[in-house]
């Protein structure tokens, strides 16, 4: 048995973040001990495991009691749905670094943001052996399978709206694109 100072010592959290778990009924002890103090039990461990696990993954508390309760047809539904949030929120994130890049006009701030540029992508590519007719048909190929992705991983590179029309629109012409 656990009692809830020693039970929120283990996880790192502080004791009245369990005692407002409890009020919601997420986490309610087994059990009290003689002198009234809230027990756990090792299934109230690994339920707390769980409550933890979803926390870090970004559910809200209300889902992860509604997930908890109604087993993992529910649970799959809600994490699926954190997933497209997740998504949703980093292309907008996306986008406002590629905004501040074009902003900063400056080529070493894309360095800054850690993330794959499109000197390093085709740099990378030519260094695995790809000429420009490879990068050209790489291109061709992209877009006629997966547009949006395309574009997508275009953008992921923080290339500029408008040279992004260009590489798209030349993606369909023979010859390199770069």
């Amino acid at each position: 048995m656990y009692t809830v100072g020693r039970l929120a010592a283990i996880f790192g959290l502080s004791r009245s973040t369990l005692l407002y778990y409890d009020r919601l009924e997420l986490l309610k002890p087994s059990g009290r001990s003689s002198g009234n103090y809230r027990l756990y039990t090792e299934a109230d461990f690994r339920r707390l495991e769980q409550i933890c696990l979803f926390r870090e993954a970004g559910l809200p508390l209300k889902e992860i009691r509604a997930a908890l309760e109604s087993g993992e047809g529910q649970l799959e539904t809600f994490l699926e749905r954190r997933l497209e949030d997740l998504n949703h929120d980093i292309g907008r994130l996306r986008e406002q670094q590629r905004l501040i890049v074009g902003l900063l006009k400056n080529r070493r701030a894309l360095e800054k943001i850690g993330v794959m540029n499109k000197e390093t992508w085709v740099a990378l590519l030519a260094a695995s052996g790809f000429s420009e007719d490879d990068m050209q048909r790489w291109h061709e190929e992209f877009e006629r399978t997966a547009p949006e992705k395309h574009r997508a991983f275009l953008e992921f590179l923080c290339i500029p709206e408008d040279e992004i029309e260009t590489i798209r629109a030349r993606a369909g012409e023979p010859g390199p694109v770069r």
